[in-house]
């Protein structure tokens, strides 16, 4: 079916999926409420007998439907079941583990040595800067620069919320550091930018971005990626061969196995719980290893013609076909709109 069909089928079944989960969802959340580790409110949203729900690449072309539950959640299991048989032929199901933000998690490490962008790996201290190198708020672990933006004329650094700002505490004007502090980054003297513009995130809205932007100290920057200049963006429509390059997994390759998709359910920890992202982009590995892991998050999704796709900010670390974890990914002129910026070509 055409991605109009798709749509409308998706529509019908988000409806009969919430009426299923309604009716489970009491036993679900009660026995969510004890989760260790987890305060009652973001484990409820996680544990819920919800879906996620999109759409699917068919080989051929035309649409299915992509519905996603999560592993350990057997209601959801059983209403992914019933949504399947309600869709029929055109439907992809899929389990996923927790998803989580793509920050590295730990604490601070050494400081690194100061060395050049063609030496340097993913973790190490950049300069100029380039994309995927290790870079985050002062006060957070470590994330991905994904790219350089313009904001009107201005050079900023863009990544996710989570990795530029942290937490909703964070402040217009507080300090960035390249490589992030897990890496080694210190402020001042690691110091590449200030926290200039985020799009907030909050417990209890529906998101669609996951994205802040840096103002740069130094304009001179390296703007090249392993496809080379990245100077386009577009839509995403399934089934596109994309790459990345990110601090922690550096160049990996995937494919968009879901549009779309709403209600995916990511557990930000403390601060936020959990919250909920419509029209993400799903993606997985084409490789042995996985697209994306802790530390990824920020990074650029392009297409193989370079063409720019989306900001991943999310994974699992189950699912997909070779069982290395699903990726999430934030559409790109979604998040460029939010912050008024284009890409620097």
């Amino acid at each position: 079916m055409d991605r109009d069909e798709a749509r409308e089928i998706k529509l019908q079944l988000a409806d009969f999926a919430r009426d299923l989960a309604e009716r489970a969802g009491t036993d679900a959340t009660a026995s969510a409420a004890g989760a260790p580790g987890e305060d009652t409110a973001a484990a409820q949203a996680v544990r819920a007998p919800t879906l996620a729900l999109g759409l699917a690449p068919r080989e051929g072309g035309g649409y299915g439907i992509a519905v996603r539950y999560r592993l350990g959640v057997p209601a959801a299991r059983s209403i992914a079941r019933r949504v399947a048989s309600e869709a029929g032929p055109v439907v992809d199901v899929r389990r996923t583990g927790r998803i989580r933000p793509l920050a590295r998690t730990g604490g601070t490490g050494p400081r690194p040595p100061v060395v050049t962008a063609q030496a340097a790996g993913e973790t190490g201290r950049v300069r100029p800067l380039r994309p995927g190198v290790s870079i985050a708020h002062v006060d957070v672990t470590a994330g991905t620069l994904g790219a350089f933006v313009l904001v009107g004329e201005v050079l900023h650094a863009l990544s996710n919320f989570h990795v530029l700002a942290g937490s909703p505490r964070a402040k217009v004007g507080d300090a960035v550091v390249q490589p992030g502090p897990a890496d080694g980054g210190r402020a001042p003297a690691d110091q590449v930018g200030t926290l200039a513009a985020t799009v907030p995130l909050a417990p209890g809205r529906t998101a669609t971005v996951d994205a802040a932007i840096a103002l740069l100290d130094d304009p001179e920057v390296h703007l090249d990626y392993p496809v080379g200049r990245i100077t386009s963006t577009a839509v995403a429509l399934g089934g596109e061969v994309v790459g990345k390059i990110g601090r922690t997994t550096a160049v990996t390759a995937g494919r968009v196995t879901a549009i779309e998709l709403d209600d995916v359910v990511v557990g930000y920890g403390e601060g936020l719980g959990a919250l909920r992202f419509d029209d993400q982009i799903e993606v997985e590995s084409t490789g042995t290893g996985p697209f994306s892991r802790g530390g990824d998050s920020g990074s650029l999704v392009y297409r193989e013609d370079g063409v720019a796709l989306g900001l991943l900010f999310a994974g699992s670390e189950t699912g997909g076909e070779n069982g290395t974890g699903l990726t999430y990914v934030n559409p790109i002129d979604t998040v460029l709109a939010a912050l008024d910026a284009r890409l620097a070509v």
